[in-house]
């Protein structure tokens, strides 16, 4: 984007930008049980005794099957102009494998009606971490077939809503489905294998290099690809320590370059390969596959939340790794024994994550200058705080809004630096299961209560709802 098309003034966006809020799957679907939908891994590990907080199952969630219509008109009411939804797998193909379920295509079909009945544009996410679990029975995504599996499936979503839906993801963070669900175990299938981890990475870009040319075969040339990444922005402890420097480079590798690499730029990383050198010989890598996986894309998702700061570990600290991605004895980060992470200063959200806006700029302007041309989007920003109802059943979120402000702020001072940031999509439209965490995380604009299901913006989903309606910032005090 040229500085020409840059509006001067600090709160002012482009006019083309598109305002946007994003959910998932598994999150607030709920049926389960329905239209012949089949257990995804995050059924059976929800139900697994102890794998998430009060033994939360996302079986119900906020039963956005059944409330999609209602949910649509509360999204066009706050001005959403874009809504990123994810595709249950195993609710259009229950085995992973043969013919589509009509019945599952056809709630999606239904909700992209909708959403284009009422001005709103659809964003399909393909993957965000639910595999049927007959996949994972099968080896799952350390298992070379499932990104054929996955290229297919994506065939069939493509066919059945490529004429009217545009924006397309083939994966949602596919590091937290590889080194969360297969390295520390905290995620599903909760495993706990570094090699397996490392291995399902490489396929995970397999298939989304795959999945990529499966949906451009069936699409018309006008639908835009691309996928989301939560690359890590890493600082070191000590900027002028070697040691926290190469403690830094690795958790890059290891959360970033492991998947922008190959998909950018058609290689992985010689430091990562030889990092992690004692966990695997990285042989699942055949002939051809980088070049599958680096296929052309017309877009990149950002995901950010906080920046991560590591040292080089001090060999007789055996304290608990603060590294935000929940407890377990098994490290998410395979051959990085040798790295420490530490709490970011300031101010925290829920999770325990700091407030760092400055992370996302950063974030954007390295992928602006090692992607140049690449337009790029933020398909998940946003907090949990500890959202209440008053006695007026209004739920004041004054600490949300700030990093709202804050971080779109961020977003707009990357666009005065030169990058081709097109859009934002807030996480999360409306609060719901937080995976491992159940339902004590609320990340939501929307509050929901779970026993009714009563929806009800809260400040942030207002101020938000101003934002996208001027396409500038409003005062974070005037709500």
């Amino acid at each position: 984007m040229s500085d020409s098309a840059t509006p001067a003034n600090p709160v002012t966006f482009p006019p083309a930008f598109l305002w946007g809020a994003a959910t998932s799957a598994y999150q607030i679907e709920g049926a389960v049980r329905e239209d012949g939908r089949t257990p995804s891994i995050w059924d059976t590990f929800s139900h697994t005794p102890g794998k998430t907080a009060g033994g939360d199952t996302g079986d119900v969630a906020v039963d956005h099957y059944h409330r999609y219509r209602d949910d649509v008109a509360m999204m066009a009411g706050l001005n959403l102009q874009a809504y990123r939804f994810s595709v249950s797998w195993s609710r259009v193909q229950p085995t992973g494998r043969g013919p589509a379920v009509q019945r599952g295509l056809d709630f999606y079909r239904k909700l992209v009606d909708e959403l284009l009945e009422k001005g709103i544009k659809p964003a399909v996410t393909l993957y965000h971490w639910d595999l049927p679990q007959e996949l994972e029975d099968a080896g799952g995504w350390p298992e070379r077939d499932t990104a054929y599996r996955f290229a297919e499936y994506a065939q069939i979503v493509g066919e059945a809503l490529g004429d009217r839906v545009e924006s397309w993801m083939t994966l949602n963070e596919p590091w937290c489905s590889a080194f969360l669900g297969y390295a520390s175990g905290v995620h599903a299938p909760g495993r706990t294998d570094p090699a397996a981890a490392l291995k399902a990475a490489h396929h995970l870009n397999l298939a989304h290099g795959l999945a990529t040319r499966a949906l451009r075969s069936v699409m018309p040339v006008r639908n835009q690809i691309s996928l989301s990444l939560n690359t890590s922005v890493v600082r070191p402890l000590n900027p002028d320590d070697p040691a926290d420097l190469a403690a830094a480079r690795k958790i890059d590798d290891l959360s970033g370059g492991i998947f922008h690499g190959p998909i950018l730029h058609g290689a992985y990383p010689e430091t990562l390969l030889e990092a992690t050198s004692s966990v695997t010989d990285w042989s699942c890598i055949q002939d051809g596959d980088l070049d599958t996986i680096h296929q052309p894309i017309d877009a990149l998702g950002l995901n950010y939340y906080t920046p991560t700061l590591v040292s080089a570990a001090d060999p007789d600290d055996k304290g608990p790794r603060a590294d935000g991605h929940g407890a377990s004895e098994h490290s998410p980060w395979p051959a990085a024994d040798d790295v420490a992470f530490h709490q970011s200063p300031g101010e925290q959200t829920e999770m325990g994550w700091s407030v760092d806006p400055t992370g996302l700029h950063e974030l954007i302007m390295r992928y602006h200058r090692d992607a140049p041309g690449l337009p790029l989007y933020i398909t998940e920003n946003g907090a949990a705080y500890d959202d209440k109802p008053d006695a007026d059943g209004k739920v004041h979120d004054p600490e949300r809004v700030a990093y709202l402000h804050g971080h779109l702020s961020a977003v707009r001072r990357a666009i005065a630096d030169g990058a081709d940031v097109r859009g934002y999509f807030l996480w999360s439209l409306m609060d719901n299961f937080e995976w491992a965490y159940g339902y004590e995380k609320r990340f939501g604009a929307v509050y929901v209560d779970y026993v009714s299901q009563k929806r009800t913006p809260k400040s942030s989903a207002l101020w938000y709802a101003r934002a996208a309606k001027a396409g500038a910032l409003p005062d974070p005090e005037g709500i």
